[in-house]
Parts: C-alpha cells; structure tokens; sequence
C-alpha cells in the first residue's frame, strides 16, 4: 500500500492514498482505520478518513511529527488490504416527492424520467459511504445510476431540513441537520442521522452501504414517532463479501 505523508497544521498528519476512488479504496482506508484502532500508539489521539486520505490528529507534546509518521508507515507496510470483510448494509425509509421532495418532479423532467422512475431507479442500488463531512453525519455516497445524476442548483437554499435526500452530480447523500444547501432534493427520511445525545451518535460509518426504501407519509409519521420515542428498530444487514 503506498501512502505519502503531509504535514497538516502541528498537530495533525494528513495520510494520502495514491490510487484512484473506488470501493477498493475505501476497503484500503477503513482498513488502514481498524489497524490504528487496533495499534492505537503514544500520543494518537484520532483520525478522520475521507475520499482518498485520511488525517490522523496526535498530541504534540507526547510525540513529533517524524515519529507518528514512522509509526503510520509501519502500519501500512504491514497491513492486510485482503482481509475477508462484512459489508453492513442500512435501510433508509424515504418518503419522496411533494414537500418533501421539492425538486424531484424537475430532475425527472430534466433527465427524461417520469418521477416514478426516478424513485425505482434511487431505491434499486446500495450506496457505499465514501466519506461522511460537511455536517455531523453527512454521507457522501457513491454508486448512483448516471440516469439519474443532476448537477446542483445555481442558487442553493438557505435552509434545507434534517433528512433531506438529495442528489448532487453522480452523487447521493442525506442532510442530517437543517443547513444551507445546493443538493437537487427528491425526498427526506424520518430518521435521526445524529444524536449527541447518544453514546454512539453516528447513524452509520465510512464503509457502510445505504440502501433507499420508498415509504409513504403515513409511514413517515409513524416512524419519526418511533424515532423521537426512542423505540425505532433500524433495519441493517450484514453481508459477507
């Protein structure tokens, strides 16, 4: 595995992965991940993976930079990018369209596409969490069939709910709070992606596949009742690859 090393701020080495983004490489980074988890050393304090990097946070009164880097090479001259892995597969009930979907109708239009196929066409794949940023949450996914795909709006929205799925280039994602965004939004889900409240406040993690489920509204009610009482049971698999 080749990896170079940079220097970010003084605190912080940002790891760089030189092949291309693919799901090989996500295999690659999160094993990279568990491998620091697992050899957690002196002075480590965290990392945060990304598309094809990932930054690794230490404390600079316990360590230098030239020892954490000796260190991370170490890591990756001597890890297994082979290992046999689970793939964790999430169901997101959607409810698309209407209010919740405002731009759905027009990136059907756009795309030649009847709304309809729209949704069949988002909820007929799993997506892969490339990288989660932007906001607590934030899954930036690939996998999206270029049928489709949709450029972001020319004048983003000031403000976007908590849930909203949206569709950016040949990417998907979810809004897990209200914020400003360009993202095309074609539906939201009921559930929380973030809670600080929480012991694990993170829905899902880099790696996880996503797979969309079309609900209606009476549907969407109810589960963010459940959500918001605490008792929703989120549906996820695990599939060996």
């Amino acid at each position: 595995m080749e990896i170079t090393f940079h220097p970010l701020g003084e605190a912080a080495v940002k790891c760089c992965f030189q092949e291309d983004i693919s799901p090989a490489l996500t295999d690659q980074i999160q094993a990279f991940c568990r491998k620091l988890r697992s050899l957690k050393g002196a002075g480590l304090i965290e990392w945060v993976p990304a598309y094809d990097s990932v930054a690794v946070y230490y404390d600079p009164w316990d360590t230098s930079y030239e020892k954490i880097t000796a260190f991370l090479q170490n890591i990756a001259v001597g890890m297994d990018t082979k290992s046999h892995q689970v793939k964790t597969v999430i169901t997101i009930p959607t409810f698309y369209g209407g209010d919740y979907g405002p731009d759905l109708e027009n990136l059907a239009n756009t795309n030649n596409l009847s709304p309809t196929n729209v949704i069949s066409l988002h909820t007929g794949a799993s997506y892969l969490i490339n990288m989660i940023g932007f906001l607590p949450g934030f899954p930036y996914l690939s996998g999206l069939d270029e049928q489709i795909a949709m450029p972001r709006l020319e004048s983003p929205r000031k403000s976007v709910p908590a849930g909203s799925v949206g569709i950016a280039g040949s990417q998907t994602g979810i809004y897990p709070l209200e914020s400003p965004g360009g993202w095309n939004l074609i539906g939201r889900t009921p559930l929380r992606l973030f809670d600080p409240e929480k012991e694990e406040p993170f829905l899902f993690e880099q790696g996880d596949y996503l797979h969309f489920t079309s609900i209606n509204e009476e549907e969407y009610n109810r589960i963010q009742r459940e959500v918001e009482e605490g008792t929703y049971v989120l549906e996820r698999r695990e599939d060996s690859e």
